[in-house]
């Protein structure tokens, strides 16, 4: 028997070098590769993601990088992020509602390249550790 199908929150978040398109672009492919490396995700069993990135982040819309993935038939949403005080600036957080079999428990999500101090609690997911390069 399969195991019953649920949808999911993955959650992420990555900070952008700088307020330009290519780093923008850059920053979210990156984390939306390693949010899909970590937990096997499909393209057809995604149902949304939502992209916000804070305020100080207008060159692009970060939701460009799934298309960039050539992820053509999901939902997507872009807003602004309300930045709370002491909150890290040029940051991209992206929720991908995906339909899984997985436990909540067994979900990745993944915070890099300074993200990580959003949930110290999840550093290391995602992390490989033979290389510190999720960790930039």
């Amino acid at each position: 028997m399969k195991p019953a199908l649920a949808c999911r929150g993955v959650r992420g978040a990555v900070l952008a070098d700088a307020d330009t398109a290519e780093a923008i672009h850059s920053a979210a492919r990156e984390l939306l590769d390693a949010m899909i490396s970590a937990n096997n995700i499909a393209e057809e069993d995604v149902a949304s993601v939502i992209f916000t990135s804070t305020p100080d982040l207008t060159a692009a819309y970060p939701a460009t990088a799934a298309r960039q993935l050539g992820w053509h038939d999901a939902a997507l949403l872009g807003a602004v992020e309300i930045q709370p005080p002491n909150s890290p600036g040029r940051c991209i957080r992206v929720l991908i509602h995906w339909n899984t079999s997985l436990p909540q428990k067994d979900i990745q999500h993944i915070y890099i390249r300074g993200a990580e101090r959003l949930r110290p609690d999840r550093a290391d997911a995602g992390r490989d550790p033979q290389s510190d390069a999720g960790n930039r």
